[in-house]
């Protein structure tokens, strides 16, 4: 069973189908109690750090989250503003996120680029959004072994991680620069990209979180 935690930031609908069509178990959860008891655990989410911060201490569920991870060692999937949660801070808020892996959240800066990327038919746009190339770092883990494929996923956003220690990076992307958009440290997984718009790619990446134990 895959439990994924509603905190009233996005539709979370697309995940839940993807689950089941993979032939996985999918419930929706949103109480403190629910994600202490869960399986595995996926913490999508969607708009802005400060506000997703704040459903996350007025529904109890920050110390629940915490706990589940770091005392009771069940599996989380951090996917977009949940992925950027997981980190200590962003430029994008004052309040600190949950902080299960170093690194901080900044927003895009093309202001070094070529002018060719700044300007005209080729400018670079924010937010970064459509279908991107992905590679795999030097850490493949066995959740994401995928490092023979030509991978391709779909973005959203205009802020990605910064300054996460290397033992940390699991995926990178190019958009101006690159950028890390995967990331892993023991039992948390965080993705800045949107696996449940990404067809085969994100089918792949919730098969391979399914079967972890």
């Amino acid at each position: 069973m895959i439990s994924i935690i509603d905190c009233q930031m996005g539709n979370i609908g697309s995940i839940v189908n993807i689950i089941k069509h993979i032939g996985c178990e999918a419930q929706v959860i949103s109480s403190p109690e629910e994600v202490l008891n869960a399986e595995k655990l996926i913490f999508p989410g969607v708009g802005h750090w400060d506000n997703g911060v704040e459903m996350l201490n007025k529904s109890g569920l920050k110390p629940a989250i915490i706990k589940a991870v770091n005392d009771l060692n069940i599996p989380l999937m951090g996917i977009c503003l949940g992925m950027q949660l997981l980190f200590e801070s962003s430029d994008e808020g004052s309040k600190p996120g949950l902080g299960l892996i170093p690194g901080h959240v900044k927003k895009f800066d093309f202001n070094e680029l070529p002018y060719e990327l700044l300007s005209g038919p080729n400018r670079l746009r924010i937010p970064h959004m459509g279908w991107n190339e992905v590679k795999s770092t030097e850490k493949n883990d066995g959740v994401f072994n995928l490092s023979g494929e030509d991978l391709s996923f779909y973005f959203v956003h205009s802020y990605h991680a910064s300054g996460v220690p290397k033992e940390f990076q699991l995926l990178t992307c190019h958009y101006g620069y690159d950028f890390v958009c995967g990331v892993n440290k023991n039992n948390v997984w965080g993705f800045q990209f949107h696996p449940e718009k990404s067809h085969k790619f994100g089918m792949q990446l919730f098969k391979k979180f399914a079967g972890i134990s």
